[in-house]
């Protein structure tokens, strides 16, 4: 994938239950983490709560209409990728939502390969703004490419390996377990499991493989986890 999706997280909200449901596992499916709200006030509450890269917004929705959650998610960030996916098909509804704020309007009934390239052509936007190459010390991550290599030569990663190292990478400070888990997975992934402690585990020792214990990534009791060079040349 080269787009790197699986650290990007979405937001879909929809009351048609059936269609959340399978807009959900085709997404995920893709790579991508999604989180469903069926109603306009539990996705500003979710919206408060996480960080998304994109929402997916039906408007004809229950306790506060679709228009009204793109209100208000517009005046607190002008750039969140918003693509409005609605029955109300006219000209002058495609017109409204695109000026009110909405990067894309795809109208109902539509074909799932139509949305997925538009949330792509969306997502690429901001991932070409991204660095390209992450480097600390002779680790080197390619965000367009994917890949991961020490002095040349590659390392071999998963895709949440990946997506955990990109974080640590970009940030490059501590971060804490919660906010690791609610970006690399989507926030139905129990936070008191042991699913981040397996997949670092395993990054762990590729990295002390592959780097020679050049590279580790550091826990910080009770407060996350950052990656360190010994030789101190972290750019």
């Amino acid at each position: 994938m080269e787009m790197g999706i699986d650290e990007m997280k979405l937001l879909v909200v929809e009351d048609e239950r059936k269609l959340v449901k399978n807009l959900a596992k085709g997404l995920r499916k893709l790579g991508y983490a999604v989180d469903c709200a069926f109603d306009g006030e539990e996705a500003l509450e979710l919206y408060e709560l996480n960080t998304y890269d994109l929402m997916i917004l039906d408007l004809n929705l229950p306790e506060k209409d679709g228009l009204e959650v793109l209100r208000c998610v517009r005046s607190k960030d002008l750039y969140f990728r918003v693509i409005i996916l609605s029955a109300r098909s006219s000209v002058e509804e495609r017109v409204r939502g695109l000026d009110m704020g909405a990067n894309d309007y795809l109208a109902k009934p539509f074909d799932f390969k139509e949305l997925e390239a538009r949330i792509r052509g969306l997502l690429l936007r901001e991932f070409r703004q991204r660095e390209s190459r992450l480097i600390c010390g002779n680790l080197e991550v390619d965000t367009i490419t994917r890949t991961v290599g020490f002095m040349g030569i590659p390392v071999s990663v998963t895709k949440k390996e990946y997506g955990i190292l990109e974080y640590l990478m970009l940030h490059k400070r501590t971060i804490s377990a919660e906010d690791l888990m609610e970006h690399v997975w989507d926030s139905e992934v129990d936070l008191f499991s042991n699913t981040l402690k397996f997949h670092m585990s395993s990054l762990r020792k590729k990295l002390e493989e592959a780097t020679g214990g050049q590279i580790e990534i550091v826990t910080v009791r009770g407060q996350g986890y950052y990656i360190s060079s010994r030789e101190g040349t972290d750019e």
